[in-house]
């Protein structure tokens, strides 16, 4: 009985997000008689106007009110046009679906997948393959101080940005600014192309976008080469600001879960599903429970920063390192009993 309750509590931790949330939204007078739609900028506009626009005319038929996309320039801008209630639904990434879900009331409800069913995708680290000594991040590493660029992703970009910062340069003490000419952000579709046309020399990615660069210009990826590739990242989340009313999020989820699965028009929704991203399948149920190797992963970065910092006082190091220990420790926890209610 006792364990059945601390489930609950753990689960409906898991759902508003609370145990992390700063919760510095702007509340919705109401559900809203537009939805906006936010799209984070990973492509150029257009590019992302093209595959979205027709799973959103989709959404406006099933639900029966108005769904706008939303576009800005940045990760940030779609974050923050959440927190103000000028985006009530978006798709983030999963490192820019924790600050939504921490700074902008967002929930996660939903998960994207791949087109062979799979729920996962990979950080690269790419190079023109002209680069014919270039082969691994050793060899990178080895033309540090010697006037190349690297492009980076936005800073809110899980597989653009932390996930490289932690697994390619904190985990190999590099500092980026020390060892790269220039160190420039741009989403993911530029920073690949940048690389093909030899205007930065490196640049982080991912498989999802090479999958769509394959489909949509051969001969730009054809240029390109990873001389490293991540551990598997959960595929991204699907949002919905949590003070929606309970009808209006169901409605959301439901349309969701049934799209490209259920229903006469499933073929050509799947369809619609497939010209997606690097090709997306029908949509998997979720909840900020996915965002916890994320929460992970940027602790585990910044100890690593506090652990190298030779001017930090011992005692003030040794206090925040095990604050954060703390942190992992409660994550673990959290993970583990997400999957015990996951299981009952």
């Amino acid at each position: 009985m006792i364990r059945k309750m601390f489930l609950g509590v753990v689960a409906a931790t898991l759902l508003t997000g609370s145990a992390f949330a700063k919760d510095t939204y702007k509340p919705l007078d109401g559900d809203p008689k537009i939805i906006n739609f936010g799209i984070i900028s990973t492509e150029s506009t257009m590019s992302l106007r093209e595959q979205w626009v027709p799973f959103l005319k989709d959404m406006e038929k099933a639900l029966g009110m108005k769904v706008k996309p939303f576009f800005a320039q940045d990760y940030a801008g779609i974050i923050e046009a959440m927190r103000f209630g000028k985006v009530t639904v978006a798709w983030f990434g999963n490192k820019s679906g924790l600050e939504a879900v921490d700074r902008s009331g967002a929930e996660v409800f939903a998960q994207q997948s791949n087109a062979d069913g799979s729920r996962g995708y990979y950080s690269l680290i790419l190079t023109n393959v002209d680069n014919k000594n270039v082969n691994s991040l050793e060899d990178m590493f080895k033309q540090c101080g010697k006037g190349k660029d690297f492009g980076i992703g936005d800073p809110n970009s899980t597989s653009g940005y932390l996930v490289p910062s932690y697994y390619v340069f904190a985990n190999n003490n590099i500092v980026p600014n020390e060892c790269f000419k220039t160190v420039r952000n741009a989403n993911h579709e530029t920073n690949l192309m940048a690389v093909a046309n030899k205007q930065v020399d490196y640049a982080s990615n991912n498989t999802e976008q090479m999958e769509r660069t394959h489909k949509r210009d051969p001969k730009a990826f054809a240029k390109v080469k990873y001389i490293w590739k991540s551990p598997r990242i959960p595929s991204d989340p699907m949002t919905y600001r949590k003070d929606l009313s309970p009808e209006l999020k169901d409605k959301i989820s439901a349309f969701f879960l049934a799209y490209g699965r259920l229903g006469p028009n499933a073929a050509a929704e799947l369809k619609t599903l497939n010209s997606m991203s690097g090709g997306l399948g029908p949509f998997h149920r979720s909840s900020n429970a996915q965002l916890y190797p994320v929460r992970q992963l940027k602790l585990f970065k910044e100890k690593l920063k506090i652990e190298g910092n030779a001017n930090m006082d011992a005692a003030r190091k040794k206090a925040k390192i095990a604050e954060i220990d703390k942190q992992l420790q409660e994550l673990e926890v959290l993970s583990a009993s997400s999957m015990g209610v996951a299981a009952n």
